[in-house]
């Protein structure tokens, strides 16, 4: 006998809070040799026509910090005593924002991502989301390889509690990801809100601490910004972690921490309950 499937309006809505999250990880956990297959599809295809491929993933990191290398060196930038060469500095900090705005892009476009095949096949669309984010730690592992190599050549050398490390970006997923997929939610309806939200994500990296310490603001209203900044202390937290081996404000950072969790956690029940809303607009 045939399984029979009933759909009724809203149903998702009528869902419990906690049997929703139940029902999108066992739907990830069912789908693993799908997100295997499309992530191995998206990670080579992406590089499979450009004449340097992979090699872009290292070049880009290190283009990056040339500018901020130049205005420090001509005096432009005052970045203060960042306890390490300024141009590790630079590269590590820059490559951890790289890596929250991978979390957040990478759930921005979890259903643009898988257009093609959400319009074609029916499976759980948590899957897009993992493959994305996937996806996106790929390109940080290698781009965080270059970073270990320049802080040796700089004789930094980067403490034992860098094991920790896939511990202290759990944050940064939570609120990036998080992020994203109230972005991706409004942005069939309301693109104008998305392009007013992406241009101030890009306001945010100019007060967190990444190409300059906190203590070198004499200003007291930046100041007071960079201490609401919840990136301040996630960002801070990895990079720390890494070369020193502690966290300074450990009680912001887990504060901060369990705020992103509670967000992502919402924010993605919302992107559950309205994705069949906001499928029929891509139509």
């Amino acid at each position: 006998m045939s399984n029979i499937t009933i759909y009724t309006p809203n149903e998702r809505s009528k869902t419990g809070l906690f049997e929703t999250w139940g029902i999108m990880i066992r739907n990830i956990i069912n789908s693993r040799d799908l997100i295997y297959q499309l992530f191995k599809r998206d990670f080579f295809m992406s590089y499979k026509k450009s004449f340097l491929g992979l090699t872009w993933i290292f070049i880009s990191p290190i283009v990056g910090i040339i500018s901020w290398v130049f205005l420090n060196y001509a005096g432009v930038l005052q970045p203060g005593s960042t306890g390490i060469p300024f141009p590790a500095y630079v590269l590590l900090s820059s490559s951890i924002w790289g890596l929250f705005m991978g979390f957040y892009g990478s759930a921005a476009g979890t259903l643009g991502a898988g257009s093609g095949f959400i319009m074609q096949v029916k499976y759980p669309h948590e899957v897009l989301l993992v493959k994305q984010t996937a996806q996106s730690l790929a390109n940080f592992l290698v781009t965080f390889i270059v970073n270990i190599i320049v802080l040796l050549l700089f004789g930094v050398t980067p403490s034992w509690a860098i094991i920790l490390f896939p511990i202290v970006i759990l944050p940064l997923f939570f609120l990036g990801a998080g992020m994203g997929l109230f972005i991706s939610v409004i942005s069939v309806v309301a693109t104008d809100l998305t392009n007013i939200f992406n241009i101030l994500l890009g306001l945010v990296f100019y007060i967190t601490p990444i190409v300059y310490i906190q203590s070198t603001i004499k200003s007291e209203f930046l100041t007071r910004l960079i201490e609401l900044n919840p990136l301040t202390y996630l960002i801070g937290a990895v990079r720390d972690t890494i070369v020193y081996g502690k966290i300074d404000n450990v009680g912001s950072f887990i504060l901060v921490s369990l705020l992103s969790f509670v967000f992502f956690m919402l924010t993605w029940r919302l992107f559950y309950v309205s994705e069949h809303k906001v499928i029929e607009k891509m139509f």
